[in-house]
This record gives C-alpha cells, structure tokens and sequence, in this order.
C-alpha cells in the first residue's frame, strides 16, 4: 500500500459474514465506569456476531487536559518527552479498564500500549506522526479470537520513548491500525451519531448525511465541523479507509446497530461509493476570524514570501489569500485571514518585518466569521457560487472576502450574521429537505 508512512500487513481481509472492525471511542464515551460498561456492551456486540475487533480508546474525559496542566504546573519549561510519558497516561487507564470489564463479560480481550504494538512514529514529542505500525501480532491474536483493546493518542518514537500524536490524535491512531490491519471498516464512536449537513444546536433542521466523500469530509472537518480530526481524515483518504461515524450512547442493542452493511450513522468513504451526489453537501462555518490587509505592496517577485514566511515561521496558521491588483500593475493590496486570537501576534510579525515586506499601511478587524459551502457535485454544476451571494445579498449580509476551489466556497462576513448566514444558505441549497 503507498501512502506517507509505512504498513505492515499480514494475511488477507476475512471473507464471508465475518468482518475485522476497529472500532474507536472518545473522551465521553469513556467518561466513568458506567460509560466504559456500555462501550464495553458495542464490543460485545461485534464480537457475539463473529467480527474481528481491535478497539482504540481516548483517555476519559477531562483527564488529558488535567494531566496538561499537572506538567505545566511543574515546571512552564518541561522536557517533551517526560510531558508524552505524563499525558499518555490517560489512554493507558481507560484501555485497561475496558480490556478488564469485556474480561468480566466472558470477552477474550488484552490491552495494547502504543509501544506493545508497535506503532512507530517519528520523533516529534507532542505532535509525532506515525511511520509504521505492525499489526502482525494482532492479527494473529484476531486468528485466536482475541479482541484488542489499544491506548490511542501515542506510540514509540526513534528514540526508544512515548510519542503523543497531538489533541485529537486517538481518530488518528485507529484510521492507521485500521489500514495496518486490513480492516474492512473504522468505527468511529462518539457523542454524536453521524455527520450532519451543518451544526443542528444552530439549524434545527439539519439532516444526518447517510455518505460523505472522503475530500467532503476533509473540507467539513478543516472548517469548523468537529466531528472527525482533520489528520484522520487525510489519512483514510490515502489508504482508503471507510470510516463510520456512530453514537457510543445509542443501545448496543437496538435494531440495527450490529448491521455490518447499513448501520445507523455516517460512512466516510471513496467518491466512487456515491452514486447520487449532491450538488452541496454541508455548510460548515468557523467564528473568530481576523481579517488583515496590506495596502500598496510593490507588485514584484518575493513580496508573498515576505509576507507569509515570518507569519509561518511564528506558527500563525493563514486562511483565506486575496491579492488585488492596482490597475498600472505598480502596486498590490494583499488580504488575509487569521484566527482572532493571532491578529495581535501577527501585525506584530507583519510590522517587524515593515522594510522587507515594503507595505504602506496595514488594516485589521476581528470579530469576523467564515462560512463554508461544500459538495464534490460543484464540480458539475454553474451557478453554485451566485445562489450564495444572492441568498446573502437578500439578507443584508455584505461579503468581505471569498475564496473557492473545486469544491468549497469560503465567504467571510461580520461575525454577528454567522447563525443567520448559516441557516440561509443550508436553506437555499435545499438541505433541510429529506
């Protein structure tokens, strides 16, 4: 299998009715005991039905941002390879506590450290990624009838340490044992049951997607949707990973739930599983954007390295670029967004850097929000990005900014219009009709 780390791969995905799953659950799903019972009935529930299983767990909820703090509050200055071996401690009690509870199930289970596996990742303390993973030994427990209970979030770096994958890093590591171990599909559990076509706390009528595209998703979850991490997505879409998006508070047993083909949630999947495709899939929005403009830059070569390595170098994460220029072509005006809480930080980095740059005026405002409009159908479609302007125009929602590619459409506006944008455009595409 290509990609950008490497797997490996023993036997073959089973044939028949019988699956291998991963089956991943977050923070709330394992909040307490209670809660760890009930992961503990989804387990069994799979396992009952003949399927091979591998589970991968975060730590309970609350806990890493506790064990964050303990380490900061030891020392602001501490050794990132003593912080992994502190915050991985998280993952490492609820895989036990699980692996303990199917035990008492009557379920064949064990529990997996990132390092027991192995999953290997590079050296990064805090943010490793993961550059092999051998799933030989699993698979052969799998042959045994053995369920996997793994420590998500962590794994072994070069150095012989505990290597974080970073906030969010738990989706990561069970889309990657899932391609190491050939699964047929990624379950990932969580405290909503599926991906909707925009946030339903602010349109009511929201619908649960049956299907996204793995690009869909990747747009949806890079801007603002919380539902996957961002990481996970990239990497089910190079290894082709199915992922499903489900309820870990949903019965184990209620109807349908152990359906291997049609189970209550949201498949993430190849374009090609998509035989209708809607023309817009999701509206997705993200608030707290700042908005900065260079006024009369010299139009010459180097001027956007000048701009955006400092900002890059001071790790300020740059949204949407719009470059407008003067009509002689002397001189250009370069806009850009940034996440509120960097806009300070940034006109600082811009200013310092006022001689290189050779920009006459800067202009910022925050307070602002991006609004996105997603589907892989715009890519056939005309008209797409005029039946937004108009819907907003008809609002009274002015434009500052927008950006597009093959199948997004960022618009920026003035923050308080967000829940209003939102609901007229997920209107106006016709998503909140089943």
């Amino acid at each position: 299998m290509s990609g950008w780390f490497v797997l490996t791969i023993v036997l073959g995905v089973p044939v028949g009715p019988m699956a291998r799953i991963v089956m991943k659950f977050g923070g709330t799903s394992v909040a307490d005991l209670d809660r760890i019972r009930n992961v503990a009935r989804h387990v069994k529930r799979e396992t009952d039905d003949g399927h091979q299983v591998a589970v991968v767990v975060s730590a309970m909820a609350g806990r890493t941002n506790e064990l964050v703090s303990w380490t900061r509050e030891a020392s602001p200055l501490h050794d990132a390879r003593e912080y992994d071996a502190v915050v991985a401690a998280g993952e490492q009690v609820s895989s036990g506590l699980l692996a303990i509870v199917l035990q008492s199930m009557g379920v064949n289970a064990r529990s997996w450290q990132g390092w027991q596996i192995p999953i290997q990742t590079d050296n990064a303390h805090g943010a490793a990624r993961i550059l092999d993973i051998d799933g030989s030994d699993l698979v052969r427990r799998f042959g045994e009838g053995q369920v996997a209970v793994v420590a998500g979030f962590q794994g072994i770096g070069p150095d012989n340490r505990i290597a974080t994958l970073g906030r969010g890093g738990s989706d990561t590591s069970a889309v990657a044992l899932a391609a190491a171990v050939e699964a047929d599909r990624c379950d990932i559990y969580t405290d909503v049951d599926g991906v909707y076509t925009t946030d339903p706390r602010i349109e009511p009528a929201a619908r649960r997607l049956k299907k996204v595209a793995f690009e869909e998703m990747l747009e949806l979850a890079s801007l603002g949707a919380k539902v996957l991490q961002v990481r996970s997505v990239e990497l089910a879409m190079v290894h082709k990973v199915r992922m499903f998006v489900r309820s870990s508070f949903d019965e184990p047993d209620a109807p349908g739930m152990g359906d291997l083909d049609n189970p209550p949630g949201t498949l993430i999947c190849d374009e090609d599983e998509i035989v209708e495709q809607e023309v817009v899939t999701g509206i997705a929005y993200a608030k707290d954007e700042a908005q900065i403009s260079l006024r009369r830059l010299a139009d010459r070569p180097g001027v956007s390295a000048a701009i955006f390595g400092p900002l890059s170098k001071a790790h300020i994460n740059v949204d949407m670029i719009v470059q407008n220029i003067s009509e002689d072509g002397s001189s250009t005006d370069m806009t850009f967004t940034v996440p509120s809480g960097d806009m300070e930080k940034s006109l600082t980095v811009l200013n310092d850097a006022r001689e290189a740059i050779g920009f006459d005026v800067v202009q910022s405002e925050s307070g602002l929000a991006k609004i996105s409009v997603i589907g892989i159908g715009m890519r056939s479609h005309a008209g797409v990005a005029a039946t937004a302007f108009q819907a907003l125009a008809d609002k009274g929602i002015n434009i500052k900014a927008i950006t597009t590619s093959e199948i997004k459409i960022s618009i920026l506006i003035d923050g308080p219009y967000a829940e209003l944008a939102v609901r007229t455009l997920h209107s106006v595409y016709g998503l909140d009709k089943t």
